[in-house]
């Protein structure tokens, strides 16, 4: 990877990303991008993956693609990390 971060390079982290990783991602593209100008575009653009990445910490998947799973099919109460990252669970107090 060069020393010149990219939207591109930004996406492929975000990309495959996890809820289990999604803390060593967003730590990795804010290593990235720490260099540029706060008012940078990528920067900008870096920042609002570094939220999304947040927000999956807290959820169980991007839930970008495809359907969900209604609330009311059989055992979902039981699953405590099944929140999309557009609706993550409450974060603990």
């Amino acid at each position: 990877m060069s020393d010149t971060p990219t939207r591109a390079a930004i996406d492929a982290l975000v990309g495959p990303a996890t809820p289990q990783f999604a803390y060593q991602l967003r730590a990795r593209i804010a290593e990235l991008v720490q260099h540029l100008p706060a008012d940078h575009e990528l920067r900008r653009y870096a920042a609002e993956k570094m939220e999304l990445l947040d927000r999956l910490g807290h959820a169980s998947s991007k839930a970008e693609e495809g359907g969900r799973s209604g609330r009311a099919r059989p055992g979902w109460a039981q699953i405590p990390s099944a929140a999309p990252a557009d609706r993550p669970l409450p974060r603990p107090r």
